[in-house]
């Protein structure tokens, strides 16, 4: 038996035009993560990650702040995001304003929304881009390594993609009520999956206790 920390990347560059980079507030974000860690004495058997720069980038503060080194974590594809931009452009061809003000935030994620439950449901194929059965695929691949491979505590580093649909395959949870937790998932945020060779078993969803206090009050963010 052992437990899953399933962790979202910090707070990346959205609106520039390389989203896939921690911004500054990510980066203390991340550090502030592995100083709750090894104020709570956590210590990891495995580590695990995507491919892209952000998951990479949290894992690396992570360990800064937890003052350890980990050696080779596994990097493992399926825990990489979906394409949010090919997504809406698939449903809304026309370009788009950065979504700069309120308005525009909002209008970005509905689109997003709708866009994702489509593809969902097997609605909205995207050129260059996983089906959603391969996506699910990928990630339900990394829980199954992580069963069978990994005994103790693994730290997984991922996005709100993957770690919606990890949760939702574990709930039962249909389509829109699975991008509705994507929506909720908050930078950094950590849930907890207790496993053994059988199942997993979610024990807590969404947890920024790392980033309680009135001194950072402004850290909780979404994208």
């Amino acid at each position: 038996m052992g437990t899953l920390y399933l962790v979202r990347h910090g707070q990346a560059s959205f609106g520039a035009d390389n989203y896939d980079q921690l911004s500054p507030l990510g980066y203390q974000q991340s550090v502030r993560l592995g100083e709750y860690f090894k104020k709570k004495k956590l210590s990891f058997d495995h580590v695990m990650h995507g491919t892209l720069d952000r998951q990479a980038q949290t894992l690396k503060s992570i360990a800064q702040g937890m003052g350890v080194a980990f050696e080779k974590p596994v990097v493992w594809p399926g825990l990489n995001e979906y394409n949010s931009e090919a997504m809406i452009k698939a449903i809304h061809p026309e370009p788009l304003p950065k979504p700069n003000t309120p308005e525009l935030y909002r209008e970005h994620f509905r689109l997003l929304r709708d866009s994702l439950v489509q593809w969902m449901k097997g609605e909205l194929t995207i050129q260059g881009m996983l089906s959603y059965p391969e996506f699910l695929q990928g990630i339900t691949s990394a829980l199954d390594y992580v069963k069978t491979k990994c005994e103790g505590s693994v730290l997984m580093v991922s996005s709100g993609g993957p770690i919606s649909n990890a949760i939702g395959q574990l709930l039962g949870a249909d389509q829109r009520a699975t991008v509705e937790l994507n929506m909720r998932i908050r930078n950094t945020a950590v849930s907890e999956l207790e496993f053994n060779l059988k199942r997993h078993v979610l024990l807590t969803f969404n947890t920024v206790h790392h980033l309680d206090g009135d001194d950072i009050g402004q850290w909780l963010t979404y994208a």
